[in-house]
């Protein structure tokens, strides 16, 4: 598994248990919500990884 990959995996374990503690998730919910957050989390992630980067502002060239 990637770096990246890894990385994605804990945050979305960490989202996951910030929802159960905040009383937002159910533990027997997890399966049916961890699949929606890994997306999300995924998908934000290859795409900024796909942009140039500006070193100076940090936001993505034009």
């Amino acid at each position: 598994m990637k770096s990246v990959d890894e990385h994605i995996l804990r945050a979305t374990k960490e989202i996951i248990v910030k929802f159960i503690e905040m009383g937002r998730l159910s533990p027997s919910n997890v399966h049916e919500s961890f699949k929606d957050v890994y997306k999300t989390v995924n998908d934000t992630v290859k795409k900024n990884l796909d942009q140039p980067q500006d070193a100076s502002s940090g936001s993505p060239k034009s």
